[in-house]
């Protein structure tokens, strides 16, 4: 049974976030990191100023053989977690959960077969959907090696609500908490050791990308993920934190969706209303330029035009006339 703390633990969290000033933002290394008995979580490099675009973080649970979470973007990545893994536990994977669709968490998919591989329902479809692109990392030569290997494997196993494992003696709950960042996003509890691997439901010192959420109601899978008596909590994107750094991935949201509606009551168009939002003490994270992406959902949200897959279109629009106000702005 899901364990929850106390609703004025999470409101105290929120109340912080929205009043203290910003931490520094730290940097962080590609490690797999023990955090209990059995249980592992593995970062890849960030911080200040690095695009953090495809540097997805994963997870581990060892029992008589492994559970992961999440298997990463390019080969490289994905085999790098592989044999971290095995390395420390001696084991092979038998099974995959992913947290949900996006190529950076699914690519690595098949690098784990014949492991049973297991995701939401919407997960699968959206994986089958998105396929495997043809040039993939085109900007990033350094992770080419081994990109004629990618194949299409989407999750052979689904649910909707709610799925539990057990590890030895660790309960594992495949707990479903969208839509927010996607339609599909599924969190991993582990209750014994209070550790909420979160998925992208998380962004800590990162520029959350809403490219397919549904960003208001991401403000309602935070606040149940901050209800969860969990003492650790992984992100999908930066370093291994707590509810502190949920809290500031919720103030970061709250904060973009109270400028993008006043801006869209305005008459401002997308990319017109992107470049005119001052983040404030969220202005370091990186990859800023999400702030397109995120407002161009929120105005279909506010228009009614909202749906699970991205506006490719206007996301291109509004980004090319966000670019277009920065460097006019910069003369």
């Amino acid at each position: 049974m899901l364990r929850l703390a106390s609703a004025g633990v999470a409101a105290r969290a929120f109340l912080r976030a929205q009043t203290s000033p910003a931490p520094a933002i730290p940097s962080w290394n590609t490690e797999l990191r023990q955090l209990a008995p059995n249980i592992y979580a593995y970062t890849q490099a960030s911080g200040p100023g690095v695009d953090n675009a495809s540097l997805s973080n994963a997870g581990v649970i060892a029992g008589d053989d492994l559970l992961a979470i999440d298997a990463l973007g390019p080969p490289v990545h994905a085999k790098a977690f592989i044999a971290a893994a095995r390395k420390a536990t001696g084991k092979p994977f038998g099974r995959l959960v992913n947290t949900h669709h996006h190529r950076d968490h699914t690519n690595g998919n098949c690098f784990f077969l014949p492991a049973e591989i297991v995701g939401h329902e919407f997960c699968r479809q959206a994986v089958i959907d998105q396929g495997i692109p043809e040039h993939p990392y085109a900007d990033r030569p350094q992770w080419q090696e081994g990109m004629e290997q990618l194949r299409l494997t989407p999750p052979s196993t689904t649910f909707a609500d709610r799925l539990t494992y057990r590890y030895g003696g660790t309960e594992v709950q495949l707990i479903y908490n969208g839509p927010a960042h996607t339609w599909g996003d599924v969190m991993v509890y582990v209750p014994q050791h209070k550790i909420l691997f979160a998925g992208d439901i998380a962004f800590y010192y990162v520029g959350p990308a809403g490219h397919n959420g549904h960003l208001t109601k991401w403000l309602d899978a935070i606040d149940r993920a901050m209800q969860i008596d969990a003492d650790i909590i992984v992100p999908g994107h930066g370093p291994v934190g707590t509810k502190r750094e949920l809290a500031e991935t919720r103030a970061y949201l709250d904060l973009l969706i109270r400028e993008v509606t006043k801006r869209w009551r305005a008459g401002m168009t997308p990319g017109k209303a992107a470049a005119d939002i001052d983040m404030g003490r969220f202005s370091g994270w990186t990859n800023p330029e999400r702030i397109v992406w995120n407002t161009v959902r929120l105005y279909a949200e506010f228009n009614g035009s909202l749906t699970p897959q991205m506006d490719v279109a206007g996301t291109a629009r509004a980004m090319d006339e966000y670019t277009a106000v920065l460097k006019a702005r910069a003369r």
